[in-house]
């Protein structure tokens, strides 16, 4: 399906775009870029608040360079579109996306790169969710709990390594294990597709309007 296709990623740093990644990948598919979305001052990204050297460290593991685009939620669309007519002037005109079964951000992320005369791929469509925590885990990515939906998961959850024990305790809680709904957000620091480890030490919980995050920085 993408042999031979430079594509962009749709990075938020977490075990979905990583996957994602991955599977292009193995497809044939040659990565060109990483886009990530930032709040409007660029120290943390936008969906999973990762501070900007974190994601940046991930790219130089990956060996694919970082573009950035800064919004509120009022300009997200904007600057999406933005970035992706930039991609498409150097020719990059493939997008991967690792949503797995969530139609209303298909249709959203399907139109606007339609419009923009990109081809959206989603290498996880419509895969079990117990599948793609199986595959995560088993191919041997390492991913951390860094955000927490507090009204829905403990923050004592933050800094937990995604295992086939905490897949297993999560759905004992009743809490969906992909974290499809907001329940929690993750960190890729390694696997199969990293030269090397992310150094990232985890430090204190903060605490924000209902969700719980987990400062980090990177190692020198």
């Amino acid at each position: 399906m993408m042999k031979g296709k430079v594509f962009f990623s749709s990075w938020s740093g977490g075990k979905d775009s990583a996957l994602a990644f991955y599977e292009a990948v193995q497809s044939g598919g040659e990565p060109g870029l990483l886009l990530t979305m930032f709040e409007e001052g660029g120290l943390n990204s936008k969906s999973h608040a990762l501070p900007y050297d974190v994601i940046a460290a991930q790219a130089e593991k990956l060996n694919v360079p970082l573009l950035t685009k800064n919004a509120s939620w009022t300009s997200y669309e904007g600057m999406f579109r933005e970035a992706l007519n930039e991609m498409k002037h150097l020719g990059i005109t493939y997008g991967v996306f690792g949503d797995i079964d969530l139609i209303d951000h298909l249709n959203w992320v399907q139109n606007i790169c339609e419009k923009a005369g990109v081809t959206a791929i989603h290498p996880l469509w419509e895969w079990p969710r117990k599948n793609v925590l199986k595959d995560v885990i088993e191919l041997g990515f390492e991913a951390y709990i860094i955000v927490v939906d507090s009204t829905r998961l403990s923050p004592s959850y933050l800094g937990r390594k995604l295992t086939h024990e905490l897949v297993e305790e999560l759905n004992r809680l009743g809490v969906d294990p992909c974290g499809e709904s907001g329940e929690f957000h993750t960190l890729v620091v390694d696997g199969p597709i990293f030269s090397s480890a992310v150094p990232v030490r985890f430090r204190e919980i903060v605490e924000n309007e209902g969700y719980a995050f987990l400062t980090m920085e990177l190692l020198r």
